[in-house]
């Protein structure tokens, strides 16, 4: 049972779905997870978490925000994770209560096996390359993780909102 309420999650889920999409393109499309929609991402927590979180819950999503941040640019030093990847991983740990960590990183490990065998499948099809030939996370050796950060985001929030 996941802790975050039915009508939070509803409500995330569809403000941070056009930033979710948005995201996984632009690392298929350019390897790169752009800052304006991390900061998109942060803005609507900020904005909206209040309407639907405790405050206690509320102030706790910048603790995890900041955690997620050094924990994301360590492996952006040392793990060879994209930046943008472990920034963005930042913006959404802000909407995750504790409670909820390990069901989301059981999500995300589902996602990013899943994303990966995808992406390498797809980028094997050449129909596939034809019709993206723009796409630079085709021939790059690098997995596009923003794929699988906006996969488990999303997934998180429907679970939450339609299993609640």
């Amino acid at each position: 049972m996941l802790t975050l309420t039915t009508g939070a999650a509803l409500w995330f889920l569809i403000a941070t779905a056009p930033v979710a999409f948005l995201s996984a393109f632009n690392d298929l499309k350019r390897m790169k997870l752009p800052n304006g929609l991390v900061m998109a991402l942060a803005a609507i927590y900020v904005i909206t978490a209040p309407f639907f979180l405790s405050f206690d819950q509320y102030l706790w999503g910048f603790a995890h925000g900041v955690i997620m941040y050094g924990v994301g640019m360590f492996l952006f030093m040392f793990a060879g994770v994209g930046a943008g990847d472990g920034k963005f991983a930042a913006a959404m740990s802000m909407f995750i209560p504790v409670a909820d960590v390990m069901p989301v990183l059981m999500v995300f490990c589902a996602y990013l096996l899943g994303a990966f065998a995808a992406h390498r499948l797809l980028r094997s099809i050449p129909a596939v390359r034809r019709a993206t030939p723009d796409w630079v996370s085709w021939g790059h050796n690098k997995f596009p993780m923003g794929l699988a950060l906006a996969g488990t985001l999303l997934t998180y929030f429907a679970l939450a909102a339609f299993t609640g």
